[in-house]
Formats: C-alpha cells, structure tokens, sequence
C-alpha cells in the first residue's frame, strides 16, 4: 500500500514513501508491463510513438523511441531565472517518485530505480525557476530535474555551487542511464513543480498562524485593548471553524493577565478594527489556508502524467497534468497570507501612536531618537508590495504548443510569488514582535496573559529593550527567526496553552 502524503508530516511521509518504494515497485513494473504490450501492438500511443503536442499527429518509428525521449528531455529544458530553493526541489522530486511509483505512468523500471535511487541520496538537481505555464505539466522545470539522469544539467553541491552532473556521476559511478519509451514523457509531465512550491508554503503557513494570533494578543495587551470581542458566545453564533479557533486561542493567551483586569473598567467602548475583528480576519485566513491545504493534499498523492496506463490495459489521454485547481488555491493563499501581513501592520502602526500612556515611537526621548518609526515603513512596504503581488495568476492564459494547448493554469506563476508572499509576511510579522515586546515593556509591573508572559520573556531572552537608536537589523534578522521557527508557540504550548 502506498504512503498517504499530508502537509502536516511532509518530509517525514516524502522520506517513508522512498523507503517503501525502494521495498516494492511493483506497481511501476505492473504498469510497465502494460505500456509495454501496448507498444508490441503497434498502435499509436501518445508521446510513446508519437510527437508530442500539436506534433501528435507525427508517427515515430519503433527504433527512434528512446532518442524520442532523450529529444524531448533536452529540448523542453528552456527553464531560466533564480533556481529553485534546495528544499522546495527536494520536495518536487519525491512528489516525482511518489506518483509515478502509483504505477500509471508506465514508467521503465530502470529510469524509476534511478529516479528513485536520486531522491534517497539527496542528490537534488539545479531547476531554474521559470519557465513554466501550468499545463502539459511542469514542463520546463521538471526536464531540469530529469536532465542528470542523462548526465546533463548540474547537482546542487553541499557548499552551494552548482556541480555537473556528469562530473557528479562520475564521482559516484553512476552511469548515464538510456530512456525507455514513455520515459522522458513521464519525467515532465505533472504538476510537482507547483505542487512543491505549495506543499512547503504550506507546511510553513499553517504554523504560522498561530504565531499570528501570539503577536495579535501581545498587541492587545501592550495597547490595553478590551477581552470582549473574543467571547465565545460572539463566535458561537458565526461559527467559521477559524474564527473561532482564534478567538480561543486569544481567549487561552490571555489568562490571568493582570492589564486586562487594570483597565476593566475604564469605560472605552470599541477597539479599532485591528484588534477588535482579529478573531474575523486572522479566522478566515486559516479557513483559506486549510482549503487550500484540502487541495495540495489531493494533488500530492495524484497521478498528473498523461498517457495513463491503467491495468486493464487501456492506455488514455486526458489532461490530468492541467494546474488549475493548484494555481487557483494558491493564488487564494496568497491573499489569505497578505491579509494576516496587513492586519499585523495595522497593529504596527497604533502601536507607534502613543495610546494609553505608551510613549509615541516607542521611545521615551524621540527626536534625537526616530525610536521604532522606520521599522513600520518597511511592513508598509512590504504589505504593498503583495498587494501587487496578489494580483491572480490563474486569470491569465496564453495558447502554447501551436494553439494545441490552448488554455493553461499559470500556477507555477502562482506558486513563485506566493513563496515571496510568505517570506514578506514573515518579515511584518517580526517587525509586530519587535514593537509589541517594546510596547509591553512600557506595561511593567503589570504583567500580561500567562501565555503573552510566555512570548514576551522568551522575546527579551533573544532581543533587548531598546531606549536608543541603533542599527535594527541587528534585532530584525533574531526576530524573523523566531517567526520563521514557529519558536513562540512551542514556548507557550510547553507552558501549558494550548494553541489550536
């Protein structure tokens, strides 16, 4: 039986599906014994004996399949721009392994064992990063991937650089292997391209969540707003499953806080928007994300190849390798990202203004001090600029293949600025940490919520208070780490708040 693949334990399934596959491949060799009766029939089979694309029509002698394949290798490796990051490739080539050892690719078992072998070693291709419409599979950056098989294209080395793959081959000795029918077709067509790219994003978003709902409670807490809008009952009869995760998880953060309980009744009425309807937007964020997870997870453990090879002999064209439901989800991530990034900046920003006693900037001699002004053009900045970039790919198509393919996903679009996406997130994320525990500084002796206590000393264990101008990428770079690492939640988790 093969290993389910899910967001939540990604690289540990990736690696369990290499193993077992390694164990039993004989769904691979079942499928291949398939094409290959196909093959001795002599009759005209997509991409085995035929051109491909609008070149379909063109019939290939039974002594040209392999050079067929090599052919299209070579010729569909067109990918240019920044290479895919090592860990978004690694991941892009078991997603590889993994649906082809589904066995209805018909896949030879000698490019599979190779395939596969790769993968266990961690031996990760160098795959430029465009080049890709969507459709047809990932075309030109899975040929990037497939190229050291033939021992062309380049290996990432352990130091970075780009080694060749031949000279990598060597060194090992492996020989360049000769592709068998079908082989070169099943290497590229697919969507593991995007689907790595959403796949890790992913894995990271829905962690970074809670780190969310952490920096809205310290937020809160520094700028003495009200516990209200957090009640259950409000939640209860809107019952978005997000909402009113967030609502408990605020709820849960801020138990026993002594700044609450000091400003009870001071007689304010409503927060604004960034602190009062932090249950609304942080909630629907998590229920696009989780859509969006529901949709990776159907893809990750898919067959995207086309021919298909079923075992009742039937071998069918269709055109599973179209990307549309991925660069959909993954352009509805990236505004349900954005829009954690914007709310987060809000609070930024009110944090600055001076509120209730704390001091404007957040310094007490500004003037002389520009205090934490300029950190909060950066998270303007940064929200803009994935106001642009949250622009959908998926509404664009372009025709290829000579009008043959005539409407494409763009989701490797998609799924590039999505990752740009994340990482602007990540970096307003720490420039909200980066105020909100300057803020709460100001709230001494009183302390906040158990788990906000938590957050705030483990902050101040990494970053210091500061009274003065100073370079701020010297707490910015501490500070984005501790967003990136999820570091917050296990360290109020493991004093007992449980976050959901």
């Amino acid at each position: 039986m093969s290993v389910r693949l899910t967001i939540t334990d990604l690289y540990s399934d990736l690696k369990a599906s290499m193993e077992s596959l390694a164990q039993d491949s004989s769904a691979v060799s079942a499928s291949r014994r398939t094409l290959e009766k196909r093959i001795e029939g002599g009759e005209a089979t997509y991409g085995v004996n035929t051109g491909f694309g609008k070149l379909a029509n063109k019939r290939v002698s039974d002594d040209k399949l392999s050079d067929l394949q090599r052919n299209l290798l070579v010729s569909h490796a067109v990918g240019v721009g920044d290479s895919v990051p090592r860990d978004i490739t690694r991941i892009m080539l078991g997603l590889k392994v993994h649906s082809l050892g589904l066995g209805f690719s018909g896949v030879s078992e000698g490019t599979f064992a190779r395939l596969l072998a790769m993968a266990r070693a961690d031996l990760l291709p160098v795959v430029p990063s465009r080049g890709s419409v969507g459709a047809s599979g990932d075309l030109a950056p899975l040929a990037h991937m497939a190229l050291p098989l033939l021992g062309q294209g380049f290996f990432w080395g352990e130091d970075g650089s780009k080694r060749p793959a031949a000279q990598v081959l060597a060194a090992i000795k492996w020989d360049p292997i000769t592709l068998a029918a079908k082989d070169g077709l099943s290497l590229i067509n697919g969507t593991q391209f995007m689907a790595a790219y959403g796949a890790y994003i992913l894995h990271r978003a829905t962690k970074l969540v809670r780190t969310a709902d952490i920096l809205a409670s310290m937020s809160l807490e520094a700028l003495q707003g009200s516990n209200h809008p957090f009640d259950a009952r409000v939640h209860d009869i809107r019952p978005h499953v997000g909402q009113k995760n967030v609502a408990r998880n605020v709820r849960t953060l801020l138990e026993d806080s002594e700044i609450l309980e000091s400003h009870r009744d001071c007689g304010k009425v409503q927060d604004p928007y960034c602190l009062r309807c932090v249950p609304q937007v942080h909630g629907a964020s998590r229920d696009a994300l989780s859509h969006a997870v529901e949709i990776l997870e159907i893809e990750m453990n898919s067959v995207t190849d086309n021919p298909l090879v079923f075992d009742d002999g039937e071998v069918i064209s269709g055109g599973n390798f179209h990307g549309q439901p991925l660069a959909l989800v993954m352009d509805y991530a990236a505004i349900a990202l954005a829009e954690l990034a914007s709310i987060s900046e809000r609070r930024t920003y009110l944090l600055l203004e001076g509120h209730d006693g704390l001091p404007r900037l957040l310094m007490q001699e500004t003037g002389l001090n520009s205090g934490f002004m300029i950190p909060q053009y950066t998270a303007a900045a940064l929200v803009s600029e994935n106001k642009v970039l949250c622009h959908p790919a998926s509404v664009d198509s372009i025709p290829t293949s000579l009008g043959q393919e005539d409407h494409v996903s763009m989701g490797s679009i998609s799924a590039v600025k999505l990752l740009q996406v994340l990482e602007n997130v990540q970096h307003v994320f720490a420039i909200e940490l980066l105020t909100a525990a300057q803020a709460l500084d100001y709230r001494s002796p009183l302390r906040p919520g158990r788990g906000v206590d938590i957050a705030h000393k483990l902050i101040r264990e990494h970053i210091p208070h500061r009274e003065k101008d100073y370079l701020f990428q010297e707490d910015l770079e501490p500070s984005v780490k501790l967003v990136k690492s999820s570091t917050l939640q296990k360290a109020v988790e493991a004093g007992g708040n449980r976050l959901v």
